[in-house]
């Protein structure tokens, strides 16, 4: 059973109920709120999971409680799915863009609502496991997932084995890595490579990392490391 919390936000108590029903048979937690300003001080006090929020309220306006909430430091995270009336077409976009992860249109079937809200919340742990995955090291920033390594703010341009021994190394900062090492992590089949292969790789690397080439230092007699900065 699901134990993420859902903040639900709207003016309509009948809403409120069936939303909150449905909710609970799956599993969720539920936090309700009939206006923006409630929805602001719960949001930022409970930090719930995802929030479903509908864009016509009293007061403080579904838009501007989704400005405010994608701009504090600490709600800017949390999945929103908006909730909208038929023709409401421009306060969608306006939603989407201020940060907003997905819309329903009013009226909604329980099933297609429980899917929505499955699916921001698969996309946000998706998005919290490439962040964690990120390694940085001084002005070098390696993302594993999507392979992209970025050098004082621009994106470096490596091969397939040259990432690899990378990560390797970045993985493991201040460890030393025979070169015999180096060559069993990278390569499948090593008996294609001789243990100077691995100098001439560094240096390629190196050279691809611009500025950041200087973190991988050799070690006297014993092979390579990355220097924590």
């Amino acid at each position: 059973m699901s134990q993420e919390l859902i903040m639900v936000v709207d003016d309509e108590q009948n809403i409120l109920e069936l939303v909150r029903y449905n909710l609970v048979r799956r599993g969720y937690r539920v936090l309700l709120a009939e206006t923006g300003e409630a929805a602001l001080v719960v949001g930022a006090n409970d930090l719930p999971d995802l929030i479903l929020l509908d864009l016509m309220l009293p007061g403080i306006d579904g838009l501007d409680v989704c400005r405010y909430l994608k701009a504090d430091p600490r709600t800017q995270h949390i999945p929103i799915v908006l909730v909208t009336a038929r023709g409401q077409e421009e306060d969608i976009a306006l939603g989407m863009e201020m940060g907003a992860d997905d819309y329903i249109t009013k009226p909604f079937s329980p099933k297609v609502l429980i899917s929505r809200i499955r699916a921001a919340l698969r996309r946000r742990d998706n998005t919290r496991e490439e962040f964690e995955s990120i390694l940085r090291l001084g002005t070098l920033v390696i993302n594993p997932i999507r392979q992209e390594v970025i050098v004082e703010g621009g994106v470096a341009e490596l091969s397939e084995t040259q990432f690899q021994l990378l990560l390797l190394l970045a993985r493991s900062p201040e460890k030393v890595f025979s070169r015999r090492d180096i060559l069993s992590a990278v390569f499948a089949d090593t008996t294609k490579w001789a243990e100077k292969d691995v100098d001439t790789m560094i240096e390629d690397l190196c050279e691809s990392l611009g500025p950041c080439g200087s973190y991988i230092v050799p070690v006297r007699n014993a092979g390579y490391q990355m220097n924590h900065y």
